[in-house]
C-alpha cells in the first residue's frame, strides 16, 4: 500500500471516529473562537487534539484572519485536523517556554510525551481579529515518528 493510500485510509477512519465521539469539555467550556492569550490558545488547541475534538481544534487553529473553520473548505479542514491529531496527540503535554517573534506573533515551545518518547515541537501563534490568539503553525517534523506506520507494515 502506498504511503498516500495509507494516509487517505487513516484520514477516512479518523474522520469516522471523530464524528461519533462525544463532545469534549474543550469545546463545551468556551465556544468563542481563538483564546485571550497565546499560551491559552496553545493549551486549548492541545486539549482539543487530545480529546480528538475537531470542532474545538477548528476554533483555535487559524491565522491572523481568524479561525480555520471560517477560512478553509470544511473537507480540507477535517483532513488536516485528523493529520494534526495523529502527529500531536500525547500522553502528557506541557509548555516549556514562550517568546515573542513580533508584536502579534509568538513562538511557544512545548514538550509532548507519547509511548515513552519525548518530543519538543515549536508552536507558532498569531493574534487575529478582536485580539484573539490562534495556533497558526506547528513543527510537525519534531513529532514525525508519533504518526508512523504500524509495525510490520511494508510502508509501500
Amino acid at each position: 500500500m502506498t504511503m498516500k493510500k495509507l494516509l487517505l485510509a487513516f484520514v477516512v477512519v479518523g474522520l469516522a471516529a471523530c464524528h461519533t465521539a462525544p463532545p469534549s469539555t474543550a469545546s463545551t467550556l468556551d465556544n468563542t473562537p481563538g483564546a485571550k492569550t497565546s499560551l491559552a490558545a496553545v493549551n486549548r488547541f492541545f486539549a482539543a487534539v487530545h480529546a480528538q475534538d475537531l470542532q474545538a481544534m477548528s476554533q483555535v487553529w487559524g491565522t491572523s484572519k481568524g479561525p480555520a473553520r471560517d477560512n478553509m473548505d470544511r473537507n480540507e479542514l477535517d483532513k488536516r485536523e485528523v493529520i494534526l491529531q495523529c502527529y500531536f496527540n500525547y500522553d502528557t503535554f506541557r509548555v516549556t517556554g514562550e517568546s515573542p517573534t513580533s508584536e502579534t506573533r509568538r513562538m511557544v515551545r512545548v514538550e509532548l510525551q507519547r509511548d515513552g518518547k519525548t518530543r519538543t515541537p515549536v508552536v507558532y501563534t498569531v493574534m487575529g481579529p478582536g485580539g484573539r490568539w490562534y495556533v497558526e503553525n506547528l513543527d510537525i517534523a519534531a513529532v514525525k515518528d508519533f504518526c508512523a506506520t504500524a509495525p510490520g507494515s511494508s510502508g509501500n
